[in-house]
């Protein structure tokens, strides 16, 4: 039964979809249709408000996400939906205040029914929740786990891939283990339905990809340099020639000169609208221990050049210096929410005016940080091809004690597939990492990258 279901899998979800996305509209569109009767007819104000509409959902789904029930978990999906829909109202809503604005309805500009915009939020929000969290009871109730295996080549790199794996139980049901070496690696893999593919030689991955798409094998493998390049290429044709072209010259002087200036502006204007929150942490921190209130530390930005970011103090004075711990003593009770919701962060702001840094790229490091990851990952250094910023691709995707090799990836391929619509888009993903209860979450106080071993629930592993 649950086999013949799989294949109506994509119908059903898209069954789930419309009929939530019709919910959402018409909360929005019917209500505001109650003082608005032109809504409801054919006009120029409906056609425009329902074009807002439609094309913000689609823009702002693009930037956090779509409605992928049994692909990711109900909480990521629902903050997706809720900052989604949030963003578009207020369009539609600007759009039918605008229209609005004329002889017969309002002489002068005034926002269209402010409170009644509360009223749909309030609905949506109850919509998004029923439908991302039942969604995903449904989904879970008719399909089972996908059964997987896991080809890696060693103890520790099972370790480091399976802490991401075991977050998505209903997902994937980890049933092997495998050494990309084993001489029945393919009879293992033609047995189950997802094959996870984690520190394993390019050459010897790539064999291991091609089969499973002759097989038709779901494939996951954590990306490399190789990758990294090979994404941000451009397909060219030479005659009648298939080739993939990495033309790397940086960013030009118009890109340069859009993003510092777009810098300039974002700055100015976020330290103005959170000067009441500075105000009030910096009276935290005074009152707490009555230390300093800024605290100052080197770090490298583009070129390798050293400069002093700024940051609200969230640690006790005088302490040795080095990456945050898991319930690490050196924090402080203010500091501890500081961090929690990147507050501690706002004066960096004061550093992307001195030019120092860019709101959107790599994040700062500490020199002994970069140090320590360059010398056993050289490529490291390529993150200060552009300049440290507050937010970026590592920041939002990745946590605070995110592997290095991790960061590096996520780092250059903003690097490389750069853009202003790139920036705009991490800027506005940006809201995901105060949702994100993980986000800030320390490295291990034994070590930096220590993960529980595991063992399949059928066979013993086969890693060396």
């Amino acid at each position: 039964m649950k086999t013949r279901l799989r294949k109506l899998e994509n119908s059903i979800v898209f069954i789930l979809k419309l009929l939530m996305h019709v919910l959402l509209f018409w909360s929005f569109y019917g209500l505001y249709a109650i003082k608005n009767w032109q809504l409801l007819n054919i006009s120029r104000t409906s056609g425009v408000v329902i074009a807002a509409y439609l094309i913000s959902a689609y823009m702002f789904a693009n930037i956090y996400g779509r409605y992928d029930i049994g692909k990711r978990k109900s909480k990521p999906i629902m903050h997706s939906l809720i900052l989604t829909m949030m963003f578009t109202d207020i369009i539609a809503m600007l759009m039918l205040s605008m229209m609005n604005t004329n002889d017969r309805k309002n002489e002068t500009f005034k926002l269209e029914q402010p409170p009644l915009l509360l009223l749909i939020f309030l609905i949506q929000f109850v919509i998004i929740f029923v439908f991302s969290y039942g969604g995903n009871k449904l989904y879970f109730t008719l399909f089972d786990p996908e059964d997987c295996i896991i080809v890696t080549s060693s103890q520790r790199s099972l370790n480091e891939v399976i802490k991401g794996i075991k977050k998505y139980k209903l997902q994937y049901k980890v049933t092997k283990v495998a050494d990309y070496r084993d001489v029945n690696l393919k009879e293992y893999i033609s047995q189950r339905d997802t094959v996870f593919i984690y520190d394993v030689p390019i050459k010897d991955r790539t064999a291991i990809v091609e089969y499973c798409y002759q097989n038709m094998k779901n494939v996951f493998f954590n990306p490399d340099m190789h990758d990294v390049i090979e994404t941000s290429s451009k397909h060219v044709i030479l005659d009648d020639v298939s080739m993939f072209g990495n033309i790397s010259k940086g960013l030009t002087l118009e890109q340069k000169f859009i993003k510092r200036v777009s810098d300039i502006v974002i700055s100015v204007i976020a330290l103005i609208v959170t000067s009441p929150v500075l105000l009030i942490a910096a009276l935290a921190i005074k009152i707490e221990d009555g230390g300093s209130i800024i605290f100052k530390q080197n770090r490298a930005t583009r070129g390798g050049k050293i400069f002093s970011v700024y940051k609200l103090r969230t640690m006790k004075e005088d302490v040795e210096n080095y990456s945050v711990v898991e319930n690490d003593e050196r924090v402080t009770k203010v500091g501890k929410i500081l961090r929690k919701y990147r507050i501690d962060e706002i004066p960096q702001f004061i550093n992307v005016l001195k030019g120092d840094m860019s709101v959107v790229g790599p994040r700062p490091e500490m020199l002994a940080n970069i140090f320590n990851y360059t010398s056993v990952l050289p490529e490291f250094e390529y993150r200060l091809r552009v300049k440290a910023g507050i937010t970026g691709y590592a920041q939002i995707a990745g946590k605070y004690n995110t592997s290095p090799k991790d960061k590096l990836i996520l780092d250059l391929m903003y690097i490389e597939e750069y853009s202003l619509w790139l920036d705009i888009k991490l800027l506005f993903q940006t809201a995901l990492v105060i949702l994100k209860k993980d986000s800030t979450e320390a490295f291990k106080k034994e070590e930096e990258f220590v993960f529980e071993e595991y063992v399949p629930t059928e066979e013993k592993s086969t890693v060396e």
